[in-house]
């Protein structure tokens, strides 16, 4: 699986090289911004993965939804756990209704319930 020609993890490792370099030459970032760039990197490429794996996996999108949405408290962006609970959940149910248009169910599923 790869993104833009790269695994995932060489990205996330791109990414956290960069801060580093910006922060060394005078990026005004605290040590809490530092650590939720990483989050929020690391949660952007867990939903392009998922997003590109198949069967898609809708509770992995949704964790990374929700630690996205803990990770921007960094930069002052300040979310309840109740804000953050309902946006992760009205994801899912979006998610969902999309998804449902394209899934059938099993097969077998179907004959034991004849």
């Amino acid at each position: 699986m790869k993104i833009f020609g790269y695994e995932p993890a060489t990205i996330l490792y791109a990414v956290n090289a960069g801060v580093a370099l910006l922060v060394s030459y005078g990026l005004p970032l605290n040590h809490d911004m530092v650590a939720a760039v990483t989050v929020i990197a690391t949660a952007v490429l867990t939903i392009a993965t998922a997003v590109m794996t198949r069967p898609f996996v809708v509770s992995s999108v949704t964790a990374a939804v929700g630690s996205l949405l803990a990770a921007v408290a960094a930069f002052g962006l300040h979310l309840s756990a109740d804000q953050v609970g309902t946006a992760v959940t009205a994801l899912s149910v979006v998610l969902l209704l999309l998804l449902r248009q394209n899934v059938s169910p099993s097969p077998e599923l179907v004959r034991r319930r004849a």
